[in-house]
């Protein structure tokens, strides 16, 4: 099945990164403002976009500092099912960031979109963990 993959050197801990991925205020710095953040795996996290698009995620593994993986249970119709995986892994002064949206059924219009969306968000996500501010989706986009 296809995937959307993203590797990213981030001049940032583990901790950062992992806090950026899985609590309200480190997802709102770099993905989007409207979000809800469950803390255990089971959780539903929320996240909106306007009135664009609305996305919920089940959090099917977390491992602090290391893994956060997300399942998509609503939101557009291609990504329902699919997961998103973000792996942290400490190197020398960096640390290394392997981003995966996985289990698209097929390589679409959409699926192209979705990877340059997550190029931008990926940056966004890698400035917030190095100089404390990314480029959020604040609802006027």
């Amino acid at each position: 099945m296809p995937a959307i993959k993203h590797y990213l050197i981030v001049r940032s801990s583990p901790e950062k990164i992992y806090d950026a991925l899985t609590t309200k205020e480190g997802v709102a710095n770099w993905w989007t403002v409207q979000t809800e953040i469950g803390n255990k795996v089971g959780d539903v996290n929320i996240f909106d976009f306007g009135e664009r698009y609305h996305n919920k995620m089940k959090i099917v593994d977390l491992q602090p500092n290391k893994k956060a993986e997300w399942q998509c249970l609503e939101g557009d119709k291609e990504w329902i099912g699919t997961t998103l995986t973000f792996e942290i892994e400490k190197e020398d002064d960096h640390s290394i960031l392997r981003f995966t949206h996985n289990d698209w059924r097929e390589e679409t219009d959409f699926f192209a979109s979705c990877n340059y969306h997550w190029g931008y968000y990926m940056r966004s996500l890698k400035l917030y963990c190095e100089a404390g501010e990314g480029t959020p989706f604040e609802g006027n986009q």
